[in-house]
């Protein structure tokens, strides 16, 4: 479980988040919900590492991760699917999807069947570089080269934006699929409303760097969410 208690970040002179709170259970989806620039992409920067935060904690299966390095963080079980997917555009499929065996130990460094399995059109195009891709074949490489590190915790910042529909569909059934396994936490940035919504098992809403409805996806009232997110 991952426990993230009331932690402020900041850059420079500017606060991206204020006493942010919240946790990610296995078996289940966290969906963070709200506008451009509420501090969505600053929370899950905060949680595998890529930005210190000055206040609070984070913590995973009870321990205190707060000062630990991105690469400690992806030992440990974290992964991510950053916005924009940051593949290597000059790696075939195969190279980028084996970037993703430096935090494994060495007898573990292949790529499960479950990889294709949920993306197949990867298996088909191994040998064609990054970069050649379609933006949904990248989104869904991005998430195939996370899922090679067997993470425990999944973080996934708006993997629908720029996507075909029958993509769309292919993301939300994978992540439906992590989420029926059981273990694996997974939590979820988007804007595309609907999409986040049926994938929900618990949501929070962010705005100006804070917190402020959180629930389980029985407790939303849509009308009131979707007033957060309104322009």
């Amino acid at each position: 479980m991952l426990n993230v208690e009331n932690i402020d970040l900041y850059y420079g002179a500017s606060k991206a988040l204020r006493s942010v709170s919240m946790t990610a259970e296995p078996g289940k989806v966290l969906t963070v919900l709200g506008r451009n620039g509420v501090g969505k992409t600053s929370l899950l920067r905060a949680i595998v590492g890529r930005q210190s935060i000055a206040a609070g904690a984070i913590k995973w299966q009870g321990t205190d991760i707060s000062r630990k390095a991105p690469e400690v963080r992806a030992r440990l079980g974290f992964a991510s699917v950053p916005q924009g997917r940051e593949i290597f555009p000059l790696l075939t499929v195969q190279e980028n999807l084996e970037t993703g065996f430096v935090c494994l130990p060495r007898g573990e460094r292949y790529v499960p069947d479950e990889v294709f399995d949920l993306f197949p059109v990867l298996k088909e195009m191994l040998s064609r570089r990054g970069g050649d891709l379609s933006g949904g074949q990248q989104q869904q490489l991005a998430i195939g080269r996370a899922l090679v590190t067997k993470p425990k915790l999944l973080v996934l910042d708006e993997p629908t934006e720029g996507i075909q529909p029958s993509i769309i569909k292919d993301i939300g059934r994978a992540i439906e699929f992590l989420r029926e396994k059981g273990d694996m936490a997974i939590i979820l940035v988007e804007q595309f409303f609907e999409f986040a919504r049926d994938l929900a098992d618990d949501f929070i809403v962010m705005e100006r760097g804070e917190v402020v409805m959180s629930g389980t996806r029985a407790d939303m009232v849509e009308a009131d969410v979707r007033k957060l997110l309104t322009v």
